[in-house]
């Protein structure tokens, strides 16, 4: 039998165990910027590309973070202390076969986006939930756009409601090439508890029976004419900017929700070898952000950068600039894992994000996280970067951080796409994140 008192000394010393902060890991190189807060998020690790903030009536700050794949689905992160992020709760995915990896938040709902590993696969489609109280998320509808076709929804928009935008397959949606299956679609959560589409889009041609023939293929690193990142800038809510991987990008009117119009389309395959991944619009310097995402090791596919565009003209966006590379660009082509850019700060229309004009925080993958000045549009300058050591039990033997998310304080919140948990970085440059 075991005594009261070892049970109680047992519990006593987990409450102990349980209060400690993760410890801080090390950092290989860095600039200007410096890791105050960790944590490897119950060792859950694959961190995604969706991060949301809210801070709650009672002062609690929660970052929603979206897991690329098994076992879990969300992390739902106390970050008040930012120093001592605590895992509040976490929700793990309805199967061996779904993968989270995005998430957008409104308010206090919060939607989910699930992507099969195949099509024709079941749970495909986006879930929705309450997080009025973070700790205990309370499941409000699946919207399903599952289909003999249809992996789901791999990317998703969604943050001053009541529009979710997702990049999706679809029951009735069939591709010439089983590469270009996912397109816009616009789902009204006005009734989160009964989503409903509202419209759709997809890159003329791409779609059997379009009128248009298919887009040719011209590079080897095929990875679809399809849709990834879809974002929309405050104060335009009828314009959404989107990479569309090998499709290049595109700006879309979306004044009726029913029938959104293509405005401009830019870049067929990229400016480099394809993976046109996120297009974030600075309508105030009428600038856009266009990155792309290494896709394979060791530089394989290699550019894979960030561009500075002219939107002026929106119906004719004009390159000026390239990210410049870091000074140890060979040493990271050959560290292991991807090097090369990937996902930014978003600008999301929350009171809880940094509205960067000036400035560009991104994800590399073994190239850390990594800042540049834009202030001179034509001239781009890094001014901060932070890379961690490997973490343990990453394949790839260094750091591949993932995704970026910049508070109004400017705190930078980074996940680990393997098993290096979320990083807390504190910006220490002279030049502001403005």
């Amino acid at each position: 039998m075991i005594s009261a008192r070892f049970v109680l000394a047992g519990l006593l010393l987990a409450t102990a165990v349980a209060a400690q902060a993760d410890p801080l890991p090390k950092v290989a190189e860095a600039s200007n910027m410096t890791i105050i807060g960790h944590s490897d998020l119950n060792g859950a690790g694959k961190g995604g590309e969706g991060l949301a903030l809210r801070q709650y009536p009672d002062g609690r700050r929660i970052l929603f973070l979206a897991h690329e794949s098994t076992p879990m689905c969300v992390s739902i992160v106390d970050v008040t202390k930012p120093e001592d992020p605590k895992v509040v709760t976490q929700i793990p995915v309805d199967g061996k076969t779904v993968r989270c990896n995005s998430l957008g938040l409104s308010g206090t709902t919060l939607a989910v986006a699930h992507q099969t590993d195949k099509p024709g696969q079941p749970g495909a489609g986006m879930d929705v939930y309450d997080v009025a109280d973070p700790a205990q998320p309370r499941k409000l509808s699946h919207f399903d756009t599952s289909g003999p076709h249809s992996r789901g929804v791999h990317y998703l928009w969604y943050a001053e409601g009541p529009y979710a935008y997702l990049s999706t397959g679809a029951k009735d949606f069939n591709s010439h090439n089983q590469l270009d299956d996912q397109f816009l679609m616009i789902v009204d959560l006005s009734d989160p508890a009964h989503p409903k589409e509202t419209g759709r889009w997809w890159l003329p041609g791409t779609r059997v029976g379009d009128k248009e023939p298919p887009p040719p293929r011209v590079h080897p690193f095929d990875a679809g004419i399809r849709m990834h990142t879809p974002t929309i800038a405050a104060g335009e809510p009828n314009r959404v900017y989107v990479g569309w991987i090998d499709g290049g990008w595109v700006i879309l009117d979306t004044t009726d929700k029913a029938h959104p119009k293509q405005i401009a389309h830019s870049s067929w395959q990229s400016q480099d070898v394809g993976f046109a991944h996120t297009v974030l619009a600075i309508p105030s310097r009428h600038l856009a952000i266009q990155t792309e995402e290494a896709t394979s090791e060791k530089c394989k596919d290699w550019p894979k950068r960030d561009w500075v565009w002219d939107i002026s003209n929106e119906k004719e966006p004009v390159v000026l600039s390239v990210m410049p590379p870091p000074a140890d660009f060979d040493a990271l082509c050959k560290a292991g894992g991807r090097f090369g850019a990937h996902n930014i700060h978003q600008n999301r229309p929350d009171a809880t994000a940094a509205h960067l004009t000036k400035t560009v925080v991104g994800s590399f993958f073994n190239g850390g996280v990594r800042a540049y000045s834009i202030a001179d549009p034509h001239a781009p300058v890094e001014i901060g970067y932070l890379v961690d050591a490997a973490p343990p039990g990453n394949a790839s033997h260094t750091i591949q951080i993932n995704d970026v998310y910049v508070d109004e304080h400017g705190l930078i919140y980074a996940n680990d796409r393997l098993t290096g948990g979320l990083d807390i970085i504190r910006y220490t440059g002279s030049v502001p994140l403005e």
